[in-house]
């Protein structure tokens, strides 16, 4: 192994589950050399980890929206009326969420391009 390129072997063990799924994203390139597709997803390959905040934000708002929903409908239930600021306070909360909607939308748009 003196005279080769690559003398630093490293080995890895799966399970015949993993085998099988490596062999299939191997199909998805042209190359069937298990060697040069390893160095190459272990050199060039990367791991998405995304830290959401934004979507945490946006299902706290669609929680309140929910909850005061629930509230608006047992008072309507107890009372048979429907307040106009009940209705003001569930549209201003949709308009939130759809502006939160669309940052998202144009957040991971810009992670696809």
């Amino acid at each position: 192994m003196d005279n080769r390129k690559r003398n630093v072997q490293l080995i890895i063990r799966v399970t015949e589950e993993e085998r099988n799924f490596i062999e299939e994203k191997m199909k998805l390139i042209p190359t069937m050399n298990l060697s040069a597709y390893a160095r190459k997803m272990l050199i060039d390959g990367y791991i998405l980890f995304l830290d959401t905040p934004e979507i945490k934000a946006h299902s706290a708002q669609l929680q309140k929206i929910g909850g005061n929903i629930n509230q608006i409908v047992k008072r309507m239930n107890q009372t048979g009326s429907l307040y106009k600021h009940d209705v003001e306070e569930v549209k201003q909360l949709l308009a939130e969420v759809w502006k939160t909607e669309r940052q998202l939308w144009f957040h991971f748009k810009g992670l696809a391009e």
